[in-house]
């Protein structure tokens, strides 16, 4: 079940209507522009509500995306790089989001080689 702030948020979020990966050409291209939209809003509006929590960008194809992602405890910042591929079967088979610095750093959590991020 999802809780009423998070349909909130999604409500103010433009949907994707094109559904295509990386070796659909120009349906590729449009998807890639639906999903910028949806990330320029989101990241605005999380501004515009003071919870702005991650940077992302892409590689010109659109199928690499690396940035920074943080989070903010006892006034103390944490700040991890976040990367990601987009696998050939988008949008069948979702990316595997990596946080580096934490990888090995707890046996069952932050495992890209055990698919637990």
């Amino acid at each position: 079940m999802v809780d009423e702030v998070t349909k909130k948020t999604l409500a103010q979020v433009p949907l994707l209507k094109t559904k295509a990966g990386p070796r659909d050409g120009e349906l590729w291209v449009q998807r890639l522009k639906e999903e910028y939209m949806s990330l320029i809003t989101y990241v605005q509006n999380n501004k515009d509500s003071d919870n702005d929590w991650f940077r992302l960008e892409s590689n010109k194809e659109g199928t690499r995306w690396f940035g920074k992602c943080w989070y903010i405890h006892n006034l103390l910042k944490y700040e991890f790089d976040v990367e990601f591929d987009i696998p050939v079967t988008f949008p069948t088979t979702a990316p595997e989001i990596a946080l580096p610095e934490l990888d090995g750093k707890t046996a069952k959590m932050y495992s890209w080689d055990h698919g637990l991020l």
